[in-house]
């Protein structure tokens, strides 16, 4: 801020005090006035000119403002990128360019070439210097394929490794008589019950992941042969019933227990599905369906993507037969657009 005067330093303090990890600004103007005891016109001149520093755009109150600064700092001035970014912003996240050219009375090569360029400036310009942290997950469990069979290892690395100190033991082993060596050893032997029952729970919990886990291999074969268009329907009663424990058992033991397999690692409840019907009479997992319609829009011509009901045709080639808003929440829930978001200019 070297550029800035000893005021737009104080007002500068401010702004960037609040603006958010994305690098927008989180304040008003009224409420920076009052925060600074300076004139509105005073704290947009010192924005305007933070707005132009590194990253460019940083500071800005919305994406439109955002975009028009960086447009404007590569002189772009009076062009059309200017004028699609100032009132045709909501013509192009819908991606309705014959729209834009209508209403611009240009050709659609020139709007085309106008949204590369758009498409080419940063939105979140705080994000180019984004200190969040990837997060790393060390699984519970490993399953390997060993021949024609699955072996299942717990990653124990991060249990305590416990165990009774013998020094109580030669305590309770002492022949003194006195009241408070008594009372001494009924309070060890108090303590030693509860230290041995914590010992055995948490082998006991060991124990039951590790048949929850093996009874999911079971079920779930095909899954950690093939992939995940082979998993199958599956509910906590199932497993419940198959090794003889409570559903509540199941569901606590795999509630943020991962595992890694040889198609990735995956939550335990991932392999717990609703069932879709499938054509053949039989049923197919929900998740099984989300995979087949991720791939499916994976495979499309970006710029002719397909419909929900065109996934939902496309399914029926796996047998599935799901209407289309089903298919619409289940592209949802994959955090996948719809195909009018989707589809690409060039």
């Amino acid at each position: 801020m070297s550029r800035l005067d000893e005021k737009q330093k104080e007002i500068g303090i401010q702004i960037i005090g609040n603006i958010d990890e994305d690098g927008y600004l989180q304040i008003t103007m009224e409420e920076l006035c009052e925060a600074t005891s300076c004139t509105e016109t005073e704290i947009v001149s010192t924005l305007k000119a933070i707005q132009n520093f590194d990253p460019v755009g940083v500071g800005a109150r919305d994406t439109r403002e955002c975009l028009l600064i960086q447009a404007r700092f590569q002189g772009l001035d009076g062009t059309i990128v200017e004028k699609i970014i100032m009132d045709h912003m909501d013509n192009l996240e819908n991606k309705r360019y014959d729209k834009i050219a209508r209403n611009l009375s240009i050709g659609m090569p020139e709007v085309l070439k106008a949204i590369e360029v758009i498409i080419s400036l940063e939105p979140k310009p705080g994000r180019l210097y984004s200190e969040e942290d990837t997060i790393y997950i060390s699984p519970d469990i490993y399953v390997f394929k060993v021949g024609d069979d699955y072996e299942i290892v717990l990653n124990e690395d991060g249990l305590p490794k416990l165990k009774i100190n013998s020094y109580y033991k030669e305590i309770l082993n002492d022949n003194g008589t006195s009241p408070d060596d008594d009372k001494t050893k009924e309070y060890i032997i108090d303590k030693m019950k509860s230290a041995a029952w914590l010992i055995k729970s948490i082998h006991q919990r060991q124990r039951t992941i590790y048949r929850v886990t093996e009874s999911i291999v079971q079920f779930q074969r095909r899954f950690f042969d093939h992939g995940v268009t082979h998993l199958k329907p599956l509910v906590l009663r199932d497993v419940a019933e198959h090794i003889q424990m409570h559903e509540s058992t199941i569901s606590r033991v795999t509630t943020n227990k991962y595992v890694h397999t040889p198609q990735g690692i995956f939550e335990l409840k991932y392999f717990f599905n609703s069932a879709i019907n499938s054509m053949e009479g039989g049923s197919i997992a929900s998740e099984s369906v989300k995979e087949y319609i991720r791939n499916i829009i994976k495979s499309e011509n970006k710029r002719n993507p397909y419909s929900d009901q065109e996934v939902a045709d496309m399914l029926k080639n796996h047998n599935i037969d799901v209407a289309r808003r089903t298919v619409a929440k289940y592209r949802e829930t994959l955090g996948i657009l719809p195909s009018r978001k989707r589809r690409e200019p060039f």
